[in-house]
């Protein structure tokens, strides 16, 4: 991991990632944290190189020993209006603007940035370099994953509890045979050409 935090020992620093960019249903998930130096978490890194349980432990760790933490959301129909990469960034200054601590700093995954109250800095691939971002990524892929298990509860002929969204073969059959739920996301391709038929 680059240590970015460590240069900015004199400022407060956060990481943001989102997670469900891909994915054809459910919602873009963002989270924001704002580690405590004093308090190391081992095994942070990109939440897709970890196990579920792997990542299950460590998001129970990154909330209980961070400084601050908090999760955005932007729902289907946001997205849908928006764009997906509108809706991620929107996603991301929730979460951000949702933390307990003011900040001076803001590492985010990628090349893009949201609109934030302090100073930015894009780092790619910053979940797999930056602790903060990495924790963040942790607990972005977590939360969406609970939400893609519960949504599986009520729209069961999808396997949102398997797939949660993304177009894997068995999801995409399900689409051609029985189209659509609510929570798909009209605006991607493979769901508006099932839309329309």
């Amino acid at each position: 991991m680059l240590k970015f935090e460590e240069a900015e020992v004199d400022r407060v620093s956060c990481g943001l990632d989102e997670v469900g960019r891909g994915p054809l249903a459910g919602p873009v998930v963002a989270s924001a944290v704002v580690l405590d130096s004093q308090k190391v978490i081992d095994g942070i890194t990109d939440s897709k190189k970890l196990t579920p349980e792997r990542r299950q432990v460590l998001a129970r760790e990154v909330k209980q020993h961070s400084t601050s933490w908090a999760i955005g959301l932007c729902e289907v129909e946001e997205i849908d209006e928006l764009n997906i990469l509108r809706a991620s960034l929107l996603a991301m200054q929730r979460a951000f603007e949702q933390l307990k601590v003011e900040v001076d700093l803001a590492l985010i995954d990628g090349i893009h940035s949201p609109m934030l109250n302090c100073e930015t800095h894009t780092v790619i691939k910053g979940d797999s370099k930056v602790d903060s971002i990495g924790a963040a990524s942790i607990l972005a892929k977590v939360t969406r994953d609970e939400i893609m298990t519960r949504y599986h509860e009520e729209f069961p002929e999808y396997g949102f509890h398997r797939n949660f969204g993304y177009p894997t073969p068995d999801h995409l059959q399900v689409l051609r045979k029985i189209g659509p739920c609510a929570i798909h996301r009209k605006s991607f391709r493979p769901v508006a050409n099932w839309t329309s038929l």
